[in-house]
């Protein structure tokens, strides 16, 4: 059965709107994915406790058929084509990919929480939730 996933995008580094486009773009061929809506771009102040600079976030609605952990592997895969390499948590990066939230499904597992455990925590992912919803389900 198909769900809607919520997914949010981050960038800090080099072009950040082209490391958004270009996620997005690949998200698009993930095959069992489809784009429903995406939310406009939105500069936030950094999470954690590196320093860096601000980010540009987003979030996108995807109709998928992917479980929350296919969906988790190919979104790892997309952030790796974007040059998404994991040494610093919390550090900068190029793309970053988070689930957020699955419509209808719920997961929980060492390696991923659907919903996403900062879910409460983040206000501008409630913002971008608030939006997807009116056009997404």
């Amino acid at each position: 059965m198909d769900d809607i996933a919520f997914v949010a995008l981050g960038s800090n580094l080099g072009d950040r709107r082209k490391h958004l486009s270009d996620a997005l773009a690949r998200i698009g061929r993930i095959p069992g994915v489809a784009i429903v809506a995406v939310t406009s771009p939105e500069e936030t102040e950094p999470i954690g406790p590196v320093a860096q600079g601000p980010y540009l976030n987003q979030m996108v609605a995807l109709r998928t058929s992917l479980s929350p952990p296919e969906l988790l592997a190919t979104l790892h895969e997309v952030e790796r084509e974007g040059g998404r390499v994991r040494t610093v948590r919390w550090g900068p990066r190029t793309i970053d990919l988070d689930i957020v939230k699955y419509a209808h499904t719920t997961w929980s597992s060492a390696e991923l929480q659907v919903p996403h455990r900062e879910i409460d925590n983040r206000d501008f992912w409630q913002r971008e939730l608030a939006e997807l919803a009116e056009v997404s389900i």
